[in-house]
């Protein structure tokens, strides 16, 4: 047992919303958040107390921007490392080879990985990860740092980078940019089989000698004492396996029982009397662009849905597996189908099946939308936007409540009234008032933009 004492009882309200639907995990245990008695926490300087000081003063300097490194530079206007969304990563004792696919999976774990380049300097294999948010960085750089990928062997050491940014010049096994699948692979580097292997590599692009060899085997489970587990923090998946495959430069994710590299998925759990193929495709549609929906004619609590590519499947599926949605833990998983088949002429499909592949609402259009750095997981606080002048604070709180939702607090913002903050009374609600109200007509040929926000009010 734990206490934790927050800013304020706002934030408290805020996280015991945040965890009561979906119960997070800590190396595999559930961990279950409750109010306490206590109205402040004494803490002494007891040697088990220090690391977690240590830890929640890292957070709490990189939330308020004042985290700064030991000589490092702090001339005005310039971001500071410890504010920086890169990471450079050095991996120590390289027993096996890490391919870009195997940091993709690890470090996707703290939120959305943008860009990744990796490269030998001083006899040593390093790379540069660039997440959507800071704050990510500085999660993964807490959990992951001096932790071995496999059992004894290949060390993470991780620091801030002085880049705020990555430029990514090729789409090949040492470069990779998550936003812009239409890069080319450059000379010398084998192909992409596909968009797909954006996100899970082509087979045997860094092939291991060491891969099946007698004595070698890698300890590729996280969950393990000397491995890997992520912790209980919102986004985070709990305990990562790797399968070996992945030490070959091709992944799989564990348990699915689908294609590695789908873009694919079977979503289960649903509640048939409520869900329909358009309310699936706004809600996945936050995580990438949906092309089809099928709701299974003889279990419609089952539906697969069909991104655009694996990546845009991998980052539904981390986020969306386990939330509520109209009174039911919805379970996303890779199918076993690579693309979800339309209904024959004259098949009986009751509206079951719908193509949304030139749907006007994809947010995921444009090549290096700013709408991929504007990716979180679901919460009680929604991004408006497009909202126009003539409509006011108490027309948007109204529009909410007739659509069942208890409105807990709304601000305008400062800098841009097309934009605002609204906080619902729960995960749940906020993920039923997005799909049913996104693209809800404001007048004026403003249509609404809902997306969950990374912000609390």
């Amino acid at each position: 047992m734990a206490f934790l004492e927050m800013a304020s009882e706002e934030a408290a309200i805020t996280m015991v919303n945040y965890y009561t639907p979906v119960t997070p995990h800590l190396r595999s245990q559930p961990i279950f958040i409750q109010y306490s008695n206590h109205r402040e926490l004494k803490t002494d300087n007891l040697p088990n107390q220090a690391r977690a000081q240590a830890a929640l003063q890292a957070v709490s300097a990189v939330q308020s921007g004042s985290l700064a490194l030991p000589g490092a530079p702090t001339n005005e206007g310039t971001m500071l490392p410890g504010q920086s969304p890169v990471l450079r990563i050095i991996i120590e004792n390289l027993f096996y080879p890490v391919t870009l696919e195997v940091l993709h999976q690890i470090f996707s774990k703290f939120g959305t990985v943008l860009k990744i380049i990796t490269f030998t300097k001083n006899n040593q294999f390093q790379a540069l990860l660039q997440y959507a948010d800071p704050l990510n960085a500085q999660y993964a750089k807490m959990a992951l740092d001096g932790q071995n990928i496999y059992n004894a062997c290949c060390t993470l050491h991780i620091d801030f980078s002085k880049l705020t940014s990555l430029n990514v010049k090729y789409n090949n096994d040492k470069s990779r940019d998550f936003t812009r699948l239409d890069l080319p692979t450059g000379d010398g580097h084998p192909s992409l089989e596909s968009p797909m292997a954006a996100a899970f590599g082509a087979p045997g692009i860094i092939s291991s000698p060491y891969a099946g060899a007698a004595g070698f085997a890698p300890a590729i489970g996280f969950s393990q004492a000397t491995g890997l587990s992520v912790p209980g923090i919102p986004g985070a998946l709990g305990p990562l396996a790797l399968t070996s495959s992945a030490v070959t430069g091709r992944m799989a994710i564990p348990g699915a029982g689908g294609i590695p590299g789908n873009s694919v998925l079977l979503v289960t759990n649903l509640n048939p009397d409520l869900i329909t193929p358009h309310g699936l495709f706004i809600l996945f549609g936050v995580y990438g662009d949906v092309h089809r929906v099928k709701i299974m004619f003889n279990k419609k609590e089952n539906a697969l849905v069909q991104m655009a590519d694996a990546n845009q499947a991998q980052l539904a599926m981390n986020h969306l597996n386990g939330q509520r949605l109209y009174g039911k833990v919805l379970r996303a998983t890779l199918s076993k189908h690579q693309a979800v088949q339309l209904p024959r002429e004259g098949q009986e499909d009751q509206g079951l099946t719908k193509d949304f592949s030139n749907s006007p609402l994809h947010r995921f259009k444009k090549p290096g939308s700013k709408n991929f750095q504007n990716i979180f997981p679901p919460s009680a606080t929604l991004h408006l936007s497009n909202i126009p002048p003539s409509v006011t604070m108490d027309d948007l709180k109204n529009l909410f409540t007739e659509a069942g939702c208890s409105v807990k607090a709304f601000k305008f913002f400062q800098k841009d009234r097309k934009m605002a903050l609204i906080q619902l009374g729960s995960v749940e609600e906020a993920i039923q008032a997005l799909i049913e109200l996104h693209n809800h007509d404001l007048g004026e040929n403003h249509h609404l933009r809902v997306s969950f926000s990374k912000s609390t009010i």
